[in-house]
Formats: structure tokens, sequence, C-alpha cells
């Protein structure tokens, strides 16, 4: 995915809020901490061209591990469980589980290492071949870059109708 992580992050924040309301969640707050989740992984792109010089596919750090946003998934479902206060474990796991979408939307075209650190091999769904330059130009002529425009749009209409009822309700 290019851009359609941020996107992706709100629209699971949004449909997932209602499931917590009963923790009494802050709205903004949880989908902040679902958006953040949603990015987080891509932090390492300050390493990648700070720190590793573009040596390695960013995707083979840690960060983008499955296993680090599947246990830190699982961390906060217990944590949820056994907490009696459960505002800062709600926000760990909507936090968590966008970071582990972010793995799942970069599989359709971004090699994922989804047995690391065990097995050393990505997995992708389509594959996208080095035609243009410079090289994002690829990624954006793709096809499948259109489903991150739909994921775009998806999120858009979501904001908007969210934005409408706000105003409905507040008009009254």
């Amino acid at each position: 995915m290019f851009i359609a992580h941020l996107p992706a992050g709100y629209i699971f924040s949004k449909y997932s809020l209602p499931f917590f309301k009963k923790h009494r969640i802050n709205p903004w707050y949880f989908i902040a901490a679902g958006i953040a989740g949603a990015l987080t992984p891509d932090l390492d792109m300050l390493y990648f061209y700070f720190v590793d010089q573009r040596q390695h596919h960013h995707h083979t750090y840690w960060s983008h591990y499955p296993i680090v946003w599947f246990s830190l998934l699982c961390v906060s479902m217990v944590w949820l469980r056994w907490a009696s206060t459960k505002r800062y474990s709600v926000l760990a796991l909507i936090f968590s589980f966008n970071g582990f979408i972010h793995m799942l939307l970069d599989t359709v075209v971004g090699d994922i290492w989804w047995f690391a650190p065990f097995v050393d091999k990505p997995f992708a769904l389509f594959s996208v071949p080095s035609v243009y330059k410079p090289w994002w130009l690829n990624f954006i002529l793709h096809w499948t870059f259109l489903l991150e425009l739909g994921i775009c749009l998806w999120a858009l209409v979501v904001w908007r109708r969210a934005r409408l009822a706000h105003n409905e309700n507040h008009d009254h």
C-alpha cells in the first residue's frame, strides 16, 4: 500500500467504535489511536533512509513483522479482559489491530515476511513490475492502486456521513 493506510485506519476505527461505547472512550482518542496504529509500521522508513541508507527492504525490519503486531494484539486483548479500567486497553487494542491491518494491506503488492523472524521468505498477493522511473510510478500506475483509491474514497464517504450526522445532531 502506498496511500491507503491512514484512510483504512480511519475506516476500521470508525466502524469499531460502537463496539466499545460501553467503555466510555473519547471517540477522538479512539480514532487517533487507530490511525496511529495504521501508520506506525511505516515509521521504519526513518531508519531506512537515515540510518540503513536503503540497504535493506524496510519490510524486513521488526516493525513490519506480523508477529509483532499479532503479539501486541494478543496482549491488548488480555489487558482488556483483565483491566479494571478499560480505557487504555481499548486504545491499545485499536492501535495494534490497525497495525496488523497494515500488514494485511501491505501484502497486496508489498513483500511481507509473514513468518519472520523464523522464516526469511516474503509473501505478496501481486507483484508490481519495475517499468517506470521514478520507482513510485510503478505503484501508482499499477491496477492495484485502484484498490487504494477505493479505500480513500470509502474513508471520505465515511467521514462525510459522520460530519453530516454530527451537524444534524447539533442543529436541533
